[in-house]
């Protein structure tokens, strides 16, 4: 017989096992007593910051939410692995989606932290000209972030040093919105929202494949632990798999191909600075090609990190190589003279999800609707690397309109 069951349902389900009710912990098993499909109103596939924004999204319309997640945790890719900045929006094209969704995401993370109570600081952040060879991308930068709405000062060399005296540069620019968040509690506050709305997240569930024909969008889902299987039907499908997007979209077996973008893997490793850092507020150098060069970010103990840099990679790789924190001692030392030998450590990387090749402009976020691939109730999220973190509360929104009639 079949059981079709919400997720309302769900806690009757799960308890039916003789096991207390926990969203955050729903195996595939509670999805269906049968081969036949159990129906829900959406599914999000990844629980990552974008995932769970998107769920707590949906959520908050009155959908009924099962997030898919293969990890046995949430955000252990792309968002566990960062620099945890908000960022303000000084680098992104006026009028690009990075833009729009960072500026507007970052007023709104804010004040979600404060409402929530997700550790944050707003602790503001220099980037540099560290010789005159760099004004005329500084000053370009300037404009790029008044286009954007984004407020920056100018600072001459003596009045960034007066801010940092460890620092060398010949001009550098102050952004007073840009802060640190910690990503982790932040995902909890959004799972925890979109669960007090009814939504579930499944762990260690994997799509296996879909289909997207016909009235009902039908998903066939792996538990990684058991071999078990489910099967689920929705309305909504939303791919938010970060770094499997392709992957997953690839799943769906009548999804035109065209529209799935080729994705290219940047890893960027970080090196942690032993001892007490000399700088308050974090820097950032010129941005190199696919990334923002090895700035300095402290977290919310003032422990203070280098990175990440570029390494184009084939694979999902998140070794960190001791070797290139040589590569790191030269770039820092170009705007932090200071910095003592041996004083970078190996601590941890991150890949950044992108869909512009090596020495390829970077691509902005490529959000594809129904009106982008004509499938009704389907949205896919491609190259959501930063800033992504920051824009995340816009991203979940921007997301469930592009859902509306």
């Amino acid at each position: 017989m079949a059981f079709s069951a919400p997720v309302s349902a769900f806690r009757a389900i799960w308890q039916s096992f003789g096991t207390p009710f926990k969203a955050s912990s729903l195996p595939v098993r509670a999805f269906s007593t049968s081969t036949e499909s159990t129906s829900v109103d959406a599914v999000v596939i990844g629980a990552g910051v974008v995932g769970l924004a998107a769920a707590r999204a949906l959520a908050e319309q009155g959908r009924e939410v099962v997030v898919l997640e293969s990890a046995d945790a949430i955000g252990t890719s792309t968002s566990s692995r960062n620099s945890e900045v908000i960022h303000a929006g000084i680098y992104y094209p006026p009028g690009s989606l990075k833009a729009k969704l960072c500026v507007a995401g970052r007023n709104r993370i804010y004040d979600y932290c404060e409402a929530h109570n997700v550790p944050y600081k707003r602790i503001g952040k220099i980037l540099v000209a560290a010789d005159e060879s760099q004004l005329d991308d500084l000053r370009r930068y300037k404009q790029t972030a008044q286009k954007n709405g984004v407020e920056l000062e100018w600072l001459e060399g003596n009045e960034a040093k007066a801010k940092e005296p460890a620092l060398r540069c010949v001009a550098a620019l102050w952004s007073p919105m840009t802060g640190i968040v910690d990503s982790h509690q932040l995902m909890l506050a959004y799972q925890s929202d979109a669960e007090k709305k009814g939504a579930a997240v499944a762990l260690n569930s994997r799509l296996l494949s879909g289909t997207l024909s016909g009235a009902k969008k039908t998903l066939r889902i792996g538990d990684n632990k058991t071999g078990a299987f489910c099967s689920l039907t929705t309305d909504v499908i939303i791919n938010a798999a970060g770094l499997q997007a392709q992957e997953v979209a690839a799943a769906f077996v009548d999804f035109p191909r065209q529209h799935v973008p080729r994705r290219y893997l940047a890893r960027g490793c970080y090196f942690t600075l032993s001892g007490k850092s000399p700088f308050r507020h974090l820097i950032y150098p010129m941005p190199e090609n696919g990334g923002l060069g090895a700035h300095l970010t402290l977290d919310l103990a003032n422990q203070a990190k280098f990175g990440p840099d570029v390494e184009w990679v084939d694979s999902i790789d998140y070794t960190v190589d001791p070797g290139r924190a040589e590569t790191f001692y030269s770039k820092i030392r170009h705007y932090w003279p200071g910095l003592p030998d041996g004083a970078l450590q190996p601590s941890y990387s991150g890949i950044r999800p992108k869909i512009s090749a090596p020495g390829e402009k970077n691509a902005d976020f490529l959000i594809q609707g129904p009106k982008d691939h004509g499938i009704c109730g389907l949205v896919n999220l491609f190259g959501i690397e930063s800033p992504g973190l920051t824009a995340s509360l816009s991203i979940g929104d921007y997301v469930a309109e592009l859902l509306e009639p």
